[in-house]
């Protein structure tokens, strides 16, 4: 197949989509298909490199920081796409690039699906100052893009359920998002533990609570500031791993709560760099409720990292109570499940590690791009029946003309 996927964000940013793009497109290219990437470009300037054509854009941070939007038309590149005649178009956002997604795929009579990995109206801070109003405009755009496509594809039963709530037109499939498992279980084999928590001063025996990702007021990391707070006396560190708009926010309110001396801020950490940050933690920590899947809790399985996470629809077939982690709902509940976690044996959370590894194993990029080649090729198969359908009524028409 020739495969088009369509994206707003690509390398260098580092987010769930660009994650979840790049291993797409490399596995579907291990699997023979020909893939090339729809985005924008960093500047006005169009180009293409290494099949990816970059479309001018210009700077849309007010909108959401790193945003962009496209402005220049790059009529060669898109005539060359079209020349290229690709057989399905995969789009990933909702905006700039969907547009020219529609377009291409009305124009080479081919399906559009499309990825929902965005829970807008949880970002509705940046675009709307009221959230109601701000809920009711993402349900309606949602409904919007769902007429235009063929198919959306959630990645997690969350998502499915949202879209349904939203009314949208067009079949859902649940398709989880793949990551390359090894690359986090290699590091389990390397000196990246000792390595890390050397870098940054932490003895053997202190208990890491890990987080990664994108520091953005959405992702509630206050939270986790504030249990710190009660738990940094009994030998616990935070270790924040990321940056983001709302790094130096984060900072004041650590200094404001006193946890400085316990709180590591890595700030950006290259994407090669990421996977080793993983071993040095105990446990992979999150509040957040805003993730429509959230790779960083698949990463941190696939490194042998338990999870203890706010509790959240999209964790509800990922974790497994005590097993390979746990969910809490309250400030009690967390500090409950850390102190469990500190009692028990050192074969017990060797056991819950090797656990954590195994739970992983519904992020494989393998079957990641399998299911999707899958999807392409029913979708392919239906848009065939129904141009076939469409070209028998002309002829028919014609006949009786």
């Amino acid at each position: 197949m020739k495969v088009l996927i369509t994206t707003d964000w690509y390398k260098p940013a580092i987010n769930g989509v660009v994650t979840s793009v790049c291993n797409l497109r490399e596995e579907l290219q291990q699997r023979g298909h020909e893939v090339k990437i729809l985005t924008l470009s960093r500047t006005a300037h169009s180009y293409e490199e290494e099949g990816v054509i970059y479309m001018g854009s210009v700077n849309a941070g007010y909108i959401y920081p790193g945003a962009r939007l496209r402005v220049s038309p790059g009529r060669e590149l898109y005539r060359g796409i079209i020349e290229w005649n690709p057989d399905i178009v995969h789009s990933q956002c909702e905006f700039s690039t969907f547009f020219m997604a529609k377009k291409i795929a009305e124009e080479c009579k081919i399906p559009l699906v499309h990825t929902y990995h965005t829970v807008y109206e949880d970002y509705t801070h940046y675009f709307s100052p009221y959230k109601k109003w701000g809920r009711d405009m993402v349900q309606f755009l949602t409904r919007q893009i769902s007429e235009k496509v063929d198919s959306m594809i959630a990645p997690s039963t969350k998502i499915e359920t949202l879209l349904k709530d939203y009314g949208i037109h067009c079949p859902v499939s649940v398709i989880p998002s793949g990551i390359d498992l090894s690359k986090y279980d290699a590091q389990t084999r390397t000196d990246s533990r000792e390595r890390i928590r050397r870098k940054y001063k932490m003895d053997r025996n202190t208990t890491v609570l890990l987080y990664v990702g994108r520091l953005a007021k959405e992702k509630n990391v206050e939270e986790l500031l504030e249990y710190q707070q009660k738990v940094q006396e009994s030998g616990t560190m935070l270790m924040i791993v990321g940056g983001g708009p709302y790094l130096e926010t984060l900072r004041k309110k650590a200094a404001e709560l006193g946890v400085t001396g316990s709180v590591i801020f890595t700030g950006m950490v290259s994407p090669a760099e990421v996977a080793s940050y993983y071993p040095a933690g105990d446990l992979f920590v999150s509040a957040s409720t805003s993730e429509t899947q959230g790779l960083t809790y698949a990463e941190a399985l696939a490194a042998g990292l338990p999870l203890l996470c706010r509790r959240d629809e999209c964790l509800r077939a990922v974790v497994e109570e005590g097993k390979n982690g746990w969910q809490y709902r309250t400030e009690e509940e967390f500090l409950k499940d850390l102190k469990n976690w500190k009692e028990k044996e050192d074969d017990e959370r060797r056991g819950m590690c090797s656990y954590a590894k195994q739970s992983a194993e519904i992020y494989s990029q393998k079957r990641f791009a399998g299911s999707m080649e899958q999807l392409y090729q029913r979708q392919i198969e239906e848009k065939q029946v129904e141009r076939e359908k469409h070209l028998a009524k002309s002829r028919q028409y014609c006949i009786l003309g």
